[in-house]
């Protein structure tokens, strides 16, 4: 799903309701992270001042304005990706900072629930990402070692705790490009889903 665009949109007006702006670089440093991590990350930037319990209020507000206009839509190559691992029995996870509750109607609204073996979630975790645990308990509900899982990630925080889970990652950017140290903790850069299809193609007919 290509959520990222709306909650930024929903975080920025949120923001600005509250008299504070977040500009599209400080936004860069929430990506990929959980609900509670991004929150801090703007109480260091603002200082003590920022009316936290308002910008919560405000963001509810705002992303379930956003969400009430419709599901939010399929990334490009994901419907292909998705068919080629059902066709080789390719066990798959969902691994996302959003809680629970919200992730399961968002994939849910997208017939892409029931797509998935496990769905692993932001409030399921005691440490979001970068922190490996999200990743890890996704691979205990798999039941396979985090060493034989490959992660699809569009953030510097998650490529960064994949890495540390001991996964291989692909890195699928969104909104910003990893730096180049954080592509290196990667096995490969692709513009789309299109382009891992194709990738992962190529390595399933190899075997």
């Amino acid at each position: 799903m290509d959520t990222e665009p709306i909650y930024k949109v929903a975080w920025q007006r949120a923001a600005i309701d509250c008299g504070y702006t977040i500009s599209e670089e400080r936004y860069f440093d929430l990506i990929g992270r959980s609900r509670t991590d991004g929150e801090n990350v703007l109480l260091a930037a603002f200082g003590p001042s920022f009316p936290l319990e308002a910008f919560r209020a405000a963001c509810r507000k705002c992303e379930a304005s956003a969400f009430a206009e419709g599901p939010p839509p399929k990334k490009p190559g994901l419907d292909d990706l998705l068919a080629l691992l059902d066709s080789r029995s390719v066990p798959k996870a969902v691994a996302t900072s959003t809680e629970r509750r919200q992730a399961s109607h968002q994939l849910g609204g997208l017939d892409l629930l029931e797509r998935f073996d496990v769905l692993a979630t932001g409030d399921e975790v005691l440490n979001g990402k970068p922190s490996p645990d999200l990743f890890l308990l996704a691979a205990h509900r798999l039941g396979i070692e985090p060493s034989r899982c490959l992660v699809l990630e569009d953030s510097e925080a998650g490529i960064v705790a994949a890495h540390r889970a001991g996964m291989q990652v692909y890195a699928v950017p969104d909104l910003k490009p990893p730096s180049l140290a954080v592509e290196e903790l990667t096995q490969g850069r692709f513009d789309s889903l299109i382009a891992v299809e194709r990738q992962l193609r190529e390595l399933l007919t190899a075997f």
